[in-house]
């Protein structure tokens, strides 16, 4: 297991800069994933730390060691792709064990780490297939098994399940879980998936515009995200907002709503402002309408997800969501009021957009 810090990370392509001075510190045996949207910088950043991109600033330091110099033969690593990069004319075992042979690995132990991974990754009536005989389930294991015989202490993964199918993807997403539990290395992991992220993170570092917004615990992002941003993208459906202003004497005013925000823990002295409330659909309970404390609100539809349901009310002038049973959304008011959680809600600054 490796350590890995990245630190003040800049690079730009001619006059574009994608990444403005990142700095991450990843522990040993973590299993990082980069989250964010496309564009935003995540792939570039795998490839400065793999070195498959310069960066133009700053430095990647490994074990303490720094490698920023260093090609990425040299850097101890192990990388799947997105596209799996398999040589089409070998068969499983020999783009299993080819990098092997071409370092110079007796055959014995090439034959005994080849024969230890397609045990690990369930692939062994493979190995004298070629890729274009594999699913696409199956080609992603054997990238994967290719990335592993190498003993990097490190492994890189590059958006490696976006071309397999919803089914797939979930049993991969345990598969990998399992098998970096069993390996203990460290991996880093880039997605624009949330639900990948929330499911196999030690930690989730979200990035946009090339930078990094908030690296922390996956529960901690979705329950206390750092920026607006954070809060619109984590999340399924995404957080609802509603513009107004803090009084100063603990209120958030909103039209002719005022909300009580004692509940609220806030990072640094509540200051009169103008604010964005932000909450989770399942932290917003349905009252009566008129009811102090709430916002008034109509229900424009219901829909029926299976295990529960989500309602949507336009009130003051936005579309809301809310989380309920399936009972109580057929038989859902058309005119209701919402009563926000603010214990467990954000507020965000207008002018920073970070979390109050």
């Amino acid at each position: 297991m490796s350590s890995i810090s990245v630190r003040r990370i800049k690079k730009s392509f001619a006059a574009l800069t994608i990444l403005h001075s990142v700095d991450m510190e990843i522990e040993k045996g973590e299993f990082v994933v980069i989250l964010g949207p496309s564009g935003c910088g995540k792939s570039t950043l795998l490839n400065v730390i793999a070195g498959l991109e310069e960066c133009d600033e700053g430095q990647i330091v490994i074990e303490g060691k720094d490698v920023s110099g260093l090609e990425p033969s040299e850097r101890g690593l192990a990388m799947v792709f997105q596209s799996y990069a398999l040589f089409p004319a070998m068969t499983v075992r020999r783009n299993l064990s080819f990098g092997m042979e071409i370092a110079g690995t007796p055959k014995a132990t090439v034959a005994e780490k080849v024969a230890w991974v397609a045990k690990l990754l369930q692939i062994e009536a493979l190995l004298d297939r070629k890729p274009g005989q594999l699913s696409g389930g199956q080609r992603q294991r054997v990238a994967i098994g290719r990335a592993l015989v190498r003993s990097s202490s490190i492994c890189l993964f590059d958006e490696p399940l976006s071309n397999l199918d919803a089914k797939l993807r979930a049993e991969t997403r345990v598969e990998l879980k399992q098998l970096h539990e069993t390996l203990g290395s460290t991996m880093i992991y880039v997605t624009h998936d949330q639900i990948e992220a929330m499911t196999m993170a030690d930690r989730v570092a979200v990035m946009h515009k090339g930078k990094v917004e908030q690296f922390a615990h996956p529960q901690s992002v979705y329950e206390k995200p750092a920026s607006l941003f954070v809060a619109g993208f984590v999340g399924s459906p995404a957080m609802n907002f509603l513009e107004g202003n803090l009084d100063g004497l603990g209120r958030f005013v909103t039209g002719d709503v005022s909300i009580d925000t004692s509940a609220y823990a806030f990072e640094g002295p509540p200051l009169a402002r103008e604010a964005v409330l932000g909450v989770r659909c399942e932290n917003i309970s349905i009252v009566e309408r008129g009811t102090p404390q709430t916002i008034p609100a109509m229900l424009a539809f219901t829909e029926l997800l299976g295990a529960d349901a989500l309602a949507w009310f336009d009130c003051l002038g936005k579309r809301f969501s809310v989380r309920l049973g399936v009972e109580a959304a057929r038989s859902m008011r058309k005119e209701v009021g919402l009563r926000f959680d603010m214990a467990k809600a954000s507020l965000f600054s207008v002018a920073s957009e970070r979390r109050l």
